[in-house]
């Protein structure tokens, strides 16, 4: 019974799904025309007029260019008209969590309620809300103005740093929670501040200033409202995470009875991603790693001058502003409110769920068609988290169906990498197995080609991990030793291909790394009996 219902619940989901990307899709090719004639697209109407309000749909109009005005009649989902660039959405109805996330510019009115974390992460533009709105209103915000008429929720603010916030009625507890910059003014009942947030009259100045933002909603501060502001500078603070306690040194690499090759013989170091049956045409990554960089501007303006491969202008990054066609961009809370526009000019995204705020499964529903809408559905997409929620990366992400699922080892948990792949392992059987998405991991160090093939070996796709440095030459230099090294490595194994490697093929070189791994131990060829123990 609890399996019909998943089943049930997973269809609906997808249905929902796939009406919201429709929408997205045939808005697209008239936002142009319409901001130029200057007119108002209709979502929740006939074309004769008729209202038929929508229900549900999530992650509606992403990306609104500047110019582009969108009415729409119904209660809809989550994400609804993230990622903005200038555009003016009306919604005539309520509408679920993260309205207007990643605003870098949009005038957005809700005419009735919004959920949680509305304005999250925005930048620039204005978000109007008519009557309330839940938790976390404009956390994490850099900029722009949100107002409320209405009731507000917890923590008000939290982590913003810039912008203002307005609010016309009470706000829950926790009010500018973290927030190291910005302004919020609420004309209700507003309980105690928390530590490094001050409470005090409005000023003047601040009236006059905000009140002609306010100009269009109807809406006057009154003198007796109050304003919550930052007394201390967060942004200065850091604290020392944990860090991973190993690295693969203590696993070794060991040949089955296949004879070993010649060096001259060329090996398969290709990896496939994105294998999604027959619906689409994978990627081919010619070795089997994504490097992260922050900027992709450093890939393209490499020139190659050296005698080595020019092995840049074929190997996919992971990369977090200016991506090329070939890259996945880094979708994450820092850089939420500017990489929309770069969505349609790369190769995939990856998702970084570790930084954004605990989603559930209509949340990630809408985040995905806002994001793939922009990005385009043929194209792969992953979710990054912590080893320490192993298990959760896994099921989301093959209930969502992304192409990979990365867990990162460097999540604070202190979790080695040998210590890993045992939990890696189970949760890619228990979890992944029925589907397409591919198991990587993702290091705090920079691998060179002995990790990658100990990673793969373990059932590992992909490795991610940071680049030596943020150099086009040395990059290039450190990419051509990568695939060397993984050649000699596969020739002295006896391998033509990555593929080949196995389980079968790593040793624990100590006790220590044989009672964490479960792998044999060296000389004992064997995991230690605790390993077979229930």
């Amino acid at each position: 019974m609890v399996m019909l219902q998943r089943q049930q619940h997973m269809a609906d989901a997808l249905d929902v799904a796939t009406r919201s990307f429709n929408i997205n899709s045939k808005l697209g090719p008239k936002l142009k025309a319409a901001a130029e004639q200057n007119a108002i697209l209709r979502i929740g109407w006939t074309n004769a007029g008729d209202p038929v309000p929508k229900n549900g749909e999530l992650g509606l109009c992403p990306g609104l260019p500047k110019g582009a005005k969108i009415r729409a009649l119904g209660k809809l989902g989550s994400w609804t008209a993230a990622f903005g660039n200038g555009g003016t959405f009306t919604i005539q109805g309520d509408v679920e969590s993260y309205l207007g996330a990643g605003n870098d510019g949009n005038t957005i009115t809700c005419e009735r309620s919004a959920g949680n974390y509305a304005g999250y992460g925005m930048k620039s533009g204005e978000i109007s809300i008519l009557d309330g709105c839940g938790n976390d209103l404009g956390s994490q915000m850099e900029g722009g103005l949100i107002f409320v008429r209405g009731n507000a929720g917890q923590r008000v603010g939290g982590g913003m740093k810039d912008g203002v916030i307005v609010i016309d009625g009470d706000i829950g507890n926790d009010p500018g929670a973290g927030m190291s910059g910005g302004l919020i003014i609420v004309n209700g009942r507003c309980p105690n501040p928390p530590e490094g947030v001050t409470l005090r009259p409005v000023t003047k100045t601040e009236l006059t200033k905000i009140n002609k933002k306010l100009d269009g909603n109807d809406f006057e501060i009154p003198n007796d409202s109050v304003c919550l502001e930052s007394t201390s500078q967060k942004d200065d603070l850091t604290s020392n995470n944990v860090v991973s306690s190993g690295d693969m040194s203590t696993i070794g690499l060991v040949p089955t009875d296949t004879p070993h090759k010649m060096n001259y013989i060329t090996c398969d170091t290709v990896a496939l991603i994105g294998e999604r049956g027959e619906t689409n045409t994978p990627i081919a990554l010619p070795l089997p790693l994504m490097p992260l960089i922050s900027d992709g501007e450093i890939l393209s303006n490499f020139e190659h001058k050296s005698g080595l491969d020019n092995r840049i202008d074929t190997q996919p990054f992971i990369v977090s502003n200016n991506p090329r066609i070939i890259d996945f961009a880094l979708v994450s809370i820092g850089n939420l409110n500017f990489i929309g526009p770069s969505l349609s000019e790369c190769g995939g995204i990856v998702i970084d769920m570790l930084g954004l705020p605990s989603m559930n499964s209509e949340e990630i529903d809408g985040m995905l068609v806002a994001l793939r809408s922009l990005l385009g559905q043929e194209k792969p997409f992953a979710f990054s988290n912590g080893v320490g929620r192993i298990d959760y990366l896994h099921k989301t992400s093959a209930y969502h169906r992304a192409d990979l699922a990365i867990c990162s080892i460097e999540d604070g948990t202190g979790i080695s990498e040998p210590a890993s792949l045992p939990l890696i392992g189970r949760s890619n059987k228990a979890n992944l197995e029925d589907y397409y998405t591919d198991s990587v991991i993702s290091l705090g160090f920079s691998a060179n080609a002995d990790d990658i093939v100990k990673f793969y070996a373990a059932g590992l796709k992909l490795v991610c991990c940071a680049t030596p440095a943020e150099d086009g030459p040395e990059i290039n230099r450190w990419l051509n030793e990568i695939h060397l090294e993984l050649s000699t490595t596969l020739q002295r194994m006896g391998l033509e291909s990555i593929d080949s490697l196995s389980r079968q093929n790593l040793r624990a070189l100590d006790f220590e790394t044989a009672a964490v791994s479960g792998l044999r131990l060296a000389g004992y060829e064997r995991p230690l009996p605790h390993w077979f123990a229930r």
